[in-house]
């Protein structure tokens, strides 16, 4: 016996129809050099039409995969529609890749077409002739003075809008499993491959965000996506928040932490979204603005430090909300938001389960298991083992298919590559990437708890630990400090202070004091770097 409801397709084309027919009063800002930029939400869909019209004009094919290089701005929102709702394929490209990288990923996705912020374009135009399926490049006037070559490849945002018509139906997609959008992984190792989302992924990954144990987003929100919209849909902030109808601001150009502190506080943005590298950089800023109508912090791509979302509780009175994911989970896998149960529970307690990457999403399932056996291990808290994730907005493979043996198991699990334990309520707590853990006389040692222990001492801006090979215990965690300005600190006094908060073997063998931790193209520490960096490291013996 079959249902009797409504087959329609599952697609973005909705969430564009939604926010133009009922939410088309609601603002839309972007920090723009000089000042910023506001327009409503009606205004923007015209524009958006007028974008599918140039798209014709321009020659695409029917699914062109459309390569933007860009900040988050408005304008970049009306490529996130317009592209997908045409029945093309948006394609954002990380600004902070290697060019080598940039130009694989062009070509690997045949990208025809690629949009511009003029403040990239000196960065992007060197590598174009490189990209030997990209017939044009359209520069989007941000206010930046760059040169803009003479070239006939070249056209203009405005000009483009301008001279189009704006489409005049309603937009359609047969297929809810056709593509929507594609994003790369960062390519840590080996080439960066290719994840592609569909229209079906996307709307039920922005329904979830919608819902209260997730981030709630809802009408009466004003949402500033700081984690960039080149990376993994900016955690689907802004599809999520154009079908929820609430408000945007976009920081654009300016990423400072004082810049993003300064919108926050004037716009009284309610939801925010960043890795724990652009919290810890405001945080000094904290006590400078009012951020009281702040409801939600949310932190993830790397694990965030129970000492920083405490400094944030304790500053403005609200906590991060700890969210894990990645690339290939459109990124959101799980939620650390507060449950029932901890309502008992002291500060403290609660504190601990704040700093755990969460509960599943709903319709998101994960697992632990034997990385080496497959075997499924238990929810104890104890048992770690490879996080493995399924679901509807899970990719089932890679792009071309590459990595397919080794990314995804026999059942059509994502391994994910972290470690993970989970406790009897479901909350996952990573342990550490399967190439970042310290292997030490056969006992493993997390650098991830180590290193939120070590970023806990007040001295310490950030820290991360890496394994250095070791003649007697195969290897050995090394640390790798930033000492707060005006602070000062020893490698003794941060033994001293480690040492009843971890066990004796867990210890570092020594400590280097640097400038800075590197970083990643989206925001994570660079541990492949510091390795490279200590690879002839001589541990004391």
């Amino acid at each position: 016996m079959l249902g009797l409801m409504q087959d329609r397709p599952l697609s973005l084309t909705h969430v564009f129809h939604r926010a133009e027919r009922l939410f088309g009063h609601k603002r839309i800002v972007t920090g723009q050099a000089g000042g910023e930029r506001e327009t409503t939400i009606a205004d923007w869909a015209v524009r958006v039409r007028r974008l599918a019209t140039v798209f014709d004009t321009l020659g695409l094919s029917a699914d062109a995969r459309v390569g933007t290089f860009c900040w988050n701005t408005d304008r970049h929102l009306e490529l996130y529609l317009a592209a997908p709702c045409t029945g093309r394929v948006l394609h954002t490209l990380n600004i902070r890749l290697f060019p080598e990288q940039l130009v694989y990923i062009a070509n690997h996705a045949e990208d025809e077409i690629v949009f511009v912020d003029r403040s990239l374009l000196p960065l992007l135009w060197p590598l174009v002739d490189q990209m030997t399926t990209v017939r044009t490049v359209v520069v989007i006037d941000d206010g930046a003075d760059a040169a803009i070559p003479d070239d006939p490849r070249i056209r203009d945002y405005e000009e483009l809008l301008a001279a189009a018509e704006p489409f005049a139906g309603t937009f359609h997609i047969d297929d809810e499993n056709s593509a929507a959008a594609m994003c790369y992984t960062s390519g840590t190792t080996g080439n960066p491959k290719g994840v592609v989302y569909s229209h079906r992924s996307a709307v039920l990954h922005s329904l979830v965000t919608l819902t209260a144990d997730a981030f709630g987003l809802a009408e009466r929100d004003i949402v500033l996506p700081v984690v960039p919209m080149f990376h993994a849909n900016a955690w689907g902030l802004p599809y999520g928040a154009l079908l929820a109808g609430a408000e945007l601001v976009f920081p654009g150009p300016n990423m400072t932490p004082a810049a993003i502190a300064e919108q926050l506080a004037r716009h009284r943005v309610t939801v925010t979204g960043g890795v724990p590298t652009i919290w810890m950089g405001m945080r000094p800023l904290l006590a400078q603005h009012d951020l009281s109508a702040l409801r939600a912090i949310l932190c993830g791509g790397s694990a965030v430090p129970r000492a920083l979302s405490e400094a944030y509780r304790e500053a403005i009175g609200i906590p991060m909300l700890h969210a894990w994911g990645m690339t290939e989970t459109s990124p959101i896998a799980s939620i650390s938001s507060g449950r029932s149960h901890q309502d008992a529970w002291t500060e403290d307690e609660r504190a601990d389960a704040r700093a755990r990457q969460g509960q599943p999403a709903p319709l998101v399932d994960l697992r632990i298991a034997d990385p080496e056996s497959g075997q499924e291990l238990p929810w104890d808290d104890e048992a770690t083992g490879e996080l493995q994730a399924a679901g509807p907005w899970i990719a089932r493979e890679y792009y071309r298919g590459e990595g397919g043996g080794t990314q995804f198991t026999e059942d059509g699990w994502l391994r994910t590559g972290d470690v993970a334990a989970v406790d009897r309520w479901g909350y996952v707590r990573l342990v550490d990437r399967t190439k970042d853990l310290v292997k030490s006389g056969g006992e493993w040692i997390s650098s991830v708890d180590l290193e939120n222990e070590i970023m806990a001492h007040p001295a310490v801006e950030e820290a991360a630990v890496i394994a250095i090979p070791h003649e007697k215990w195969t290897e050995r965690p090394l640390a790798c400090v930033v000492v707060k300005e005006g602070r000062s600190l020893t490698g003794e006094e941060l033994i001293e202070f480690l040492t009843p908060r971890v066990a004796k073997w867990w210890l570092p063998d020594a400590v280097e004091f640097i400038d800075e931790v590197p970083k990643t193209s989206v925001g994570k520490f660079s541990k492949r770097t510091l390795r490279e960096k200590f690879g002839d490291y001589t541990l004391p013996s």
